[in-house]
């Protein structure tokens, strides 16, 4: 009896020591914004035929919550949700057949209620770290260029200061037979018709700043099972760098795409199309307390309309990077607004793709809580259709304000006017015209 309660004694001994290698510390991180937009126009036709011009104006929002489960030193599960991402008020937006948001792992009416994106183990050991899940895909050097989307991927790091490596597989798109697309489904699904990406990076870093190349080779077949079927192989190569001299912040990407964008199989028509296509910024911050000044070039090839084997306008600038209101703007204008169209399918906002872009700007701050920028943008396109009037997307005014009310809570308000440039009057043989467009944005912004 007495082995018997000293075993018993012993084993809660052991469990009582051992409490901490069950418990979990959790750690929780977010933002929730509160907006209101108003925009004149929601395109830019100036139509006699019209009997009205069309404006827009609601309140939206959008919850988004982080939380690491850390199980113990060196080991954690990730998951970061969206919820609530809806308008005030307005309509649930339509089942789509399941299609997913370009930015989320869930569609939009789900992201409407929430929608789990990322969720992924975290293990830090003695050969480097690995994640394996779902997680953030798209993102890579500076923000340019940089369209967030969760995709189920394993990474591995290894670092000996100050280089390191980072290698990733992505599975972009999987079309294996299942339980949920079974045989009645091909041909939307089928075997070996899966998108994959393969990468790899080499990042140095110094004091103030760093540099590397990432290199991402794509393999897509999700076209093969067309009566024309093709494959997608091509490479795409991204040198940056980030610096900091003296009172000067300094960004600069660029990104080339080369390869087969169509490569037929069986040598069936049309003929193969290769993709020869080039992206990139520089960007300039430079701060005397309490004024700063910047200046941003960008550019990002278009299809030139006279090459039929060579597509060159396969990049854009990204769905993070906003450089305005208005113009080039996806998750404050074309997410909630809607693409703003002129004559003959010309689109003002979006990101941006087929430009030439530039950008000056001032900003002041009186006090520590308050940030007041003045910004003038003005964009060309690189390739227009040869019937297209002009190339010039416009100039665009920004001015905006952010004060922060507390350490964790902030508020905005921008001011936009966008001089509609003569690219969106589409064929000017008809004698169309066009109207300049503005908006108003406030939001009202919660970090915890």
């Amino acid at each position: 009896m007495k082995k018997l309660w000293l075993f018993l004694l012993s084993l809660g001994l052991i469990m009582a020591f051992s409490v901490s290698a069950f418990a979990v510390d959790v750690k929780v991180t977010g933002e929730y914004y509160a907006a209101g937009l108003y925009l004149s126009e929601l395109d830019v036709k100036d139509d006699p035929a019209a009997t009205k011009d069309l404006s827009t104006a609601f309140f939206y929002q959008r919850l988004r919550v982080g939380t690491d489960f850390i199980v113990s030193p060196g080991l954690k599960l990730v998951t970061r949700f969206d919820a609530m991402e809806r308008i005030w008020g307005g309509d649930r937006s339509i089942v789509n057949n399941g299609t997913l948001a370009p930015d989320s792992a869930g569609t939009r009416e789900e992201n409407e209620n929430i929608a789990v994106d990322w969720v992924y183990i975290n293990y830090v050991s003695p050969i480097g770290t690995f994640d394996v899940g779902m997680m953030n895909d798209g993102s890579t050097g500076t923000i340019f260029g940089n369209s967030y989307a969760p995709a189920g991927r394993i990474k591995y790091s290894y670092t000996i200061a100050p280089f390191t490596i980072n290698a990733a597989y992505t599975k972009m798109k999987d079309q294996s037979y299942s339980a949920v697309n079974d045989q009645s489904s091909y041909p939307t699904n089928f075997t070996d018709g899966d998108n994959d990406k393969y990468g790899l990076e080499g990042v140095y870093t110094w004091k103030d700043g760093k540099a590397g190349l990432n290199i991402n080779y794509y393999n897509k077949a999700e076209h093969r099972p067309d009566p024309v079927g093709y494959r997608q192989t091509y490479f795409l190569f991204t040198p940056y760098a980030m610096a900091k001299i003296g009172p000067v912040s300094l960004q600069a990407e660029l990104n080339y795409a080369t390869g087969e964008l169509k490569d037929m199989e069986d040598g069936m028509p049309p003929p193969d199309v290769d993709i020869e296509s080039w992206s990139g910024w520089v960007d300039a911050t430079a701060t005397f307390a309490p004024v700063y000044v910047g200046a941003t070039v960008a550019y990002v090839s278009g299809d030139d309309p006279d090459s039929t084997d060579k597509n060159e306008g396969a990049l854009d600038g990204g769905r993070d990077w906003n450089p305005c209101l208005i113009m080039f703007n996806y998750y404050d204008t074309s997410y909630w607004v809607g693409s703003i169209s002129g004559y003959d399918g010309s689109v003002v906002n979006g990101g941006m793709k087929n430009a030439w872009f530039f950008q000056g700007r001032v900003g002041v701050k009186p006090v520590p809580q308050l940030d007041v920028m003045m910004s003038v943008s003005y964009a060309v396109a690189d390739e227009k259709p040869t019937y297209y009037a002009d190339d010039t997307y416009g100039t665009e005014i920004d001015l905006t304000g952010t004060y922060k009310i507390t350490n964790n809570l902030s508020y905005m308000l921008g001011i936009g006017y966008l001089f509609t440039g003569d690219y969106f009057k589409g064929d000017d043989s008809l004698g169309t015209d066009i109207d300049d467009n503005y908006m108003v944005v406030n939001k009202l912004t919660l970090t915890f």
